[in-house]
């Protein structure tokens, strides 16, 4: 391999570590595949390498230095023996911890909070993620003023969290972060009136909302471009998708029952277990998309060895975000094909006897007819709504109306008369409300 040039940026030599407090850990996850994740979580920040990772045992996190003499020993020389740069602990530390631990092993040290946000800093591309970004990484530096903060003299990269001299600053720092937080708040107010007028808009087209929910690297943006034929990111990458991204598509006739219906897919960010709160809030507008949806499809990495949990920690956070339990979902056990051939065909007989639950891959195809029929019949009876008899009649040059009548389908008959056009309509009031906001003074 090369030896890079001067004018490229060499790599910063990071160490992972996640603390297993043993018994009295309260996480449901075996502490090797929680190392597993953060290190992933480390593999999604740009212009990291990865030198080294472990689980860190210890019975009580130590107040001061998180970890015990001995331990804090261990690490450092594992730290020197590889020339880390950057200590990642998956996990929370307190500022007076980090202190204490940059100091002791002379490195940079970010906790769980503080890497996440340094992904989302990276991948947020939209003016409201990016806002969204700002306001989260701003709460969570507020948190990091403590007394005797002369830890952080020196400058940080990533996000610039703050530095200053030390006690002295507190005050007028936390001033700093009050005041750009409510010059973000009324952006981020702006930003989000924006996409409520787009909600109207879309609330005039008379299509179901369909969203795809799940942990991260589920694979929902590879079944997203899969249905869709768009090209949103798509990577074996934790927060590959950090922004929602949606299409109107029409579903394919599967020829085992699918109507070809219209439907507006909306793809979103993927969700992890401990969030931190931070985030949860400031991309609680992001995931509205979710909350007006018709049908919920929860993608799961079906190969995962912590599917069970991941899928608990999903369905504890659409719970939080006030997601109603009588919305149709739809459990997609997603990279079949990452399993053995006899473990594949058992889950496929199993979902053809579960309601609910459908089996693809999003890589090859496999399995998507079926979902498009389980969609479609989802959608009915989620949309199993009255309809009623209608007339309405258009002027010959009202073309648009007409237009957005047929493709709802719901124009029984139409015939000619003098003065224009006469319709006879069977429809939703779902429908009857999106035709009757084309109208709307927002038009």
């Amino acid at each position: 391999m090369a030896e890079p040039t001067s004018t490229e940026a060499r790599p910063t030599r990071a160490y992972v570590i996640h603390p297993d407090l043993g018994h009295a850990r309260t996480q449901r996850r075996d502490p090797e595949h929680a190392l597993a994740e953060a290190v992933a979580l480390a593999h999604a920040l740009p212009g990291i390498e990865i030198v080294g990772e472990e689980v860190a045992r210890l019975r009580e996190p130590n107040p001061g230095t998180l970890f015990g003499k001995g331990k804090l020993a261990e690490i450092s020389d594992r730290l020197a023996s590889v020339e880390a740069e950057l200590v990642l602990v998956d996990g929370p530390v307190t500022p007076v911890q980090q202190r204490n631990l940059e100091k002791d092993w002379d490195v940079k040290l970010l906790d769980r909070t503080g890497l996440i946000l340094e992904i989302f800093a990276d991948r947020a591309r939209t003016r409201e993620g990016v806002l969204q970004v700002e306001m989260a990484a701003l709460s969570y530096q507020r948190t990091r003023l403590v007394r005797a903060w002369t830890h952080l003299e020196r400058q940080r990269g990533g996000l610039g969290f703050v530095g200053g001299p030390g006690e002295t600053q507190i005050e007028a720092d936390r001033r700093a972060i009050d005041e750009q937080m409510t010059r973000l708040r009324r952006q981020l107010e702006r930003v989000v009136k924006t996409r409520t007028l787009h909600r109207a808009a879309r609330a005039k087209v008379p299509y179901p909302i369909v969203a795809l929910v799940g942990y991260t690297n589920a694979g929902k943006s590879t079944l997203f471009n899969r249905m869709t034929g768009a090209e949103v990111m798509a990577k074996d990458m934790l927060f590959a998708t950090l922004d929602p991204t949606m299409r109107a598509i029409r579903l394919p006739d599967a020829g085992g029952g699918a109507s070809g219906r219209k439907i507006i897919l909306s793809d979103t960010v993927g969700f992890i277990s401990d969030l931190p709160p931070e985030l949860v809030a400031a991309f609680r507008a992001t995931l509205e998309e979710v909350l007006e949806a018709d049908l919920i499809l929860h993608v799961r990495d079906i190969s995962h060895p912590e599917t069970e949990e991941q899928a608990e920690d999903v369905a504890e956070i659409l719970e939080s975000l006030g997601v109603d339990e009588d919305v149709e979902l739809i459990e997609v056990w997603n990279k079949i094909d990452a399993l053995s051939d006899d473990t594949r065909a058992a889950l496929r007989r199993t979902d053809s006897r579960t309601e609910g639950v459908q089996s693809v891959s999003a890589l090859t195809g496999e399995g998507l007819d079926d979902l498009i029929v389980a969609i479609d019949t989802h959608l009915s009876r989620a949309l199993d709504e009255p309809r009623t008899e209608a007339t309405v009649r258009l002027a010959f040059s009202d073309g648009r109306r007409r237009a957005w009548l047929h493709e709802a389908g719901v124009v029984e008959r139409e015939e000619a008369v003098e003065d224009g056009l006469v319709l006879h309509l069977r429809w939703t009031a779902r429908q009857r409300a999106g035709f009757e906001a084309l109208d709307s003074p927002e038009e």
